[in-house]
């Protein structure tokens, strides 16, 4: 953390949210709304009890917490300041950020005062989507597919150094197969266990690092033409998970984009059809509800479930493309212009 607070050149005292119980079911969400300008903010995540995030035009930077103040900063350069962010991720002491688009290029906290390139890839086609770590040492980040399988990029060493997967030791991915970079939630793990959702409608599923991989389909409509697929997905232990999607290009259709499983993603089933908020581009369960509560946002605005995924209700109509819980009823949220503190009742 000392890396990220000289790197961003911020003053600021680190104060971790306190948990605090929640009333199940949440009947609505007040929501605190900090402006970001013309930035497009799709990947957060909670680092030393703040939010780190990057956005376009090579924009990163921290949402403080409790005060919800905004520092940041923007890579120099003609390229590097015109990037843009869709995955963010961070170990107990580094940041790392990865751009989308050929050149895709990773930068990690650096001990110079500045961020630090630790891969770059130029290859046509190239487009990354995700990104997280299993632990301190063992991150993955997820692209689209490039001469017939998944882009997969792993490290070993914290995020010092990063290897791209062969497709030898890939499976055969479908005609223009890729994952949507809408939230930087389509890979999830747990312990040494990954799953990741594409857009053909597929959960790839491993269980030692993203050594080995396994493809499971699901029932969600996908149609790379249309945009239909999953974009997002949670588990809320190695058995439950749920996979959310749908089209941005038809956010009303709720005709097959809610799936759930219960033996760790071997097969789906659909839930809620045509009784769902639609597309969203953003699910996560809520921490302390044992997986019974669920919150899904986008575009489209916030949706809550208090059965696991079977029944839904519109919490409010303010436009988010991502979220992260900070405890049971507390969130913060990012999308086009803004980034926003939730506070679930």
């Amino acid at each position: 953390m000392k890396r990220l607070l000289v790197l961003l050149s911020f003053l600021f005292c680190i104060s971790c949210a306190q948990e605090t119980p929640s009333p199940m079911p949440f009947k609505g969400v007040k929501i605190q709304k900090i402006i970001m300008d013309s930035l497009s903010i799709r990947a957060i995540e909670l680092m030393q009890g703040n939010v780190v995030f990057a956005a376009n035009k090579g924009t990163f930077g921290m949402l403080s917490l409790p005060d919800l103040q905004v520092k940041q900063n923007r890579l120099k350069g003609a390229l590097e300041s015109n990037l843009e962010f869709r995955s963010v991720a961070h170990t107990p002491e580094d940041f790392f950020m990865l751009s989308v688009e050929n050149p895709a290029m990773l930068y990690k906290t650096g001990d110079q005062g500045q961020m630090e390139l630790v891969y770059t890839e130029n290859e046509a086609g190239v487009f990354y989507d995700a990104m997280t770590f299993f632990d301190a040492q063992k991150g993955i980040a997820v692209g689209d597919a490039v001469g017939g399988c998944l882009s997969i990029i792993r490290t070993s060493d914290g995020g010092k150094t990063w290897r791209k997967t062969l497709c030898d030791q890939l499976p055969i991915s479908e005609a223009g197969e890729g994952a949507f970079a809408a939230s930087n939630t389509n890979i999830k793990t747990l312990g040494s266990k990954a799953w990741m959702a594409t857009t053909a409608g597929n959960i790839y599923y491993s269980q030692d690092y993203g050594l080995q991989w396994e493809v499971f389909p699901t029932p969600v409509k996908n149609d790379t033409i249309e945009a239909y697929g999953i974009y997002s997905i949670d588990f809320w232990n190695a058995q439950e998970g749920i996979a959310y999607g749908g089209s941005f290009l038809s956010p009303k259709d709720a005709s097959a984009n809610l799936a759930t499983t219960k033996d760790g993603g071997k097969t789906w089933k659909l839930q809620a059809v045509n009784e769902n908020p639609g597309y969203k581009s953003c699910v996560q369960y809520v921490p302390g509800t044992e997986g019974q509560g669920v919150v899904a946002l986008g575009f489209t605005g916030i949706s809550y479930s208090d059965d696991g995924g079977l029944h839904w209700k519109t919490l409010s109509d303010a436009s988010f493309y991502t979220l992260r819980f900070a405890n049971s009823n507390t969130a913060y949220a990012a999308g086009k212009g803004a980034m926003a503190k939730l506070v679930f009742y």
